[in-house]
């Protein structure tokens, strides 16, 4: 079953980036993350929005073409 719910790990192999990277941002509340117990947890369509968000600005027009395509409410997109 797939599931929505990442681990650190996933996060970082997801990002390419190191686990520890990944650890430090949620600490320090600069990624999207969920601490259970004493475990981080992150929700992938979250970690996809936030991503988005941190592009360059340069890259204004690419992103919203993007956001237009894969916009669930947009009839384009299917």
């Amino acid at each position: 079953m797939k599931t929505d719910v990442m681990t650190l790990e996933e996060v970082a192999a997801y990002l390419k980036l190191k686990p520890q990277t990944i650890y430090t941002w949620a600490q320090e509340k600069r990624i999207p993350a969920a601490k259970l117990g004493k475990e981080w947890r992150f929700k992938r369509s979250i970690i996809d929005e936030w991503f988005i968000n941190h592009i360059d600005e340069k890259f204004e027009d690419v992103i919203n073409s993007w956001k237009n395509n894969h916009d669930p409410g947009n009839s384009e997109s299917r």
